[in-house]
This record gives structure tokens, sequence and C-alpha cells, in this order.
């Protein structure tokens, strides 16, 4: 595994790549998380192709930094709405990932994005912060503001994720 730069000023030192499996039972979901982002695993490949990183985390709270760029313009020149839709699910995801138990896995159900002004390549970093407002046993909300340096809302989402043993991610 060698070095990544994701984009300019944030680095993957282990490169790209996923959470061991067997990582799942044993640690819950805010100690993997707080792992990821401490450079204890490698980033994920989607935060290479897509140009954010998982920041912060704490227990029921997710901060992802990205930087849009040419690279996710539509046809109009500004950065289509599915860069910030994904960012916003990666945030509302990892808050709900930070609550889960050992042997816990998660995955979207179903979520909502408003997007409140266009992003630009010169709109510099943006932080996406996801919060759980309500988690169950089999199902999780969460909320989460997508905001450019200045705090200026660019866009906000709602997530629900439902919750299930990690045994359930194997191949059928």
């Amino acid at each position: 595994m060698s070095e990544v730069e994701l984009y300019p000023g944030r680095v993957s030192p282990l490169g790209l790549g996923t959470v061991p499996h067997d990582d799942i039972q044993k640690y819950t979901g805010l100690e993997l998380l707080q792992r990821l982002a401490a450079g204890a695993y490698p980033a994920p490949p989607i935060s290479h192709q897509l140009g954010f990183i998982l920041t912060e985390v704490s227990e029921g709270r997710a901060v992802f930094r990205g930087m849009p760029s040419e690279r996710y313009l539509n046809p109009l020149g500004t950065v289509h709405g599915g860069w910030a839709a994904t960012l916003l699910d990666s945030a509302l995801g990892c808050a709900v990932h930070t609550l889960l138990e050992k042997g816990e896995a998660y995955t979207t159900a179903e979520f909502k994005v408003n997007l409140t002004r266009p992003i630009m390549p010169r709109t510099g970093e943006v932080i996406c912060e996801g919060k759980v407002i309500h988690k169950g046993r089999t199902l999780a909300v969460s909320e989460a503001t997508l905001k450019d340096g200045n705090g200026k809302l660019l866009a906000f989402g709602t997530e629900t994720c439902s919750i299930f043993p990690v045994g359930n991610l194997a191949a059928r």
C-alpha cells in the first residue's frame, strides 16, 4: 500500500481499501471510524474518486471534508448534485455507524437531499456534518449539512439506515 492524494492537502498514507470484516467483530462502529479517521486503515476508494475524506467522528456525529473540482462538472458547468448527495450520504451513514455495536453493520434505506446553492470548483473545501437524530434496534435516522468554508449552506439532507448483523454482508 502506498500513499495516495485524495485531493490537495489530504493524503491517505495507507492508500485505498476497505476495513477488514474481522475488525467489525472486534470494534464498535465509533472505534472503527476513529481508526479510519486516524489513518489506521486505507481510505475507501470512493474518497479518491470523489475527493472527500472522513476527518472527525464522535458518538452520533461524523464530519467529512471535500474538494469540488472540474472532474465533477455537469453540462452547465456546476458541480453535479450527485457529488453533494454522495458526500451527504457518507456523513449521514457514518454518523449512524458511530452508534453501532461490535458485529453490526448498516446500509442506507432512504435519503433525501436539498441543494440550496450551486457548488463550483472555486467554492473550495467544503464541510459536511452528519448527526443522528434517532436510533432504534433496526433503524436509525440522521441529518446533515454541507457548507462552504464561510459557513454558507450548500445542501442538507436526511437519511434512514437499516441496521443488521455484519454476517448479512457475506456473499451468498
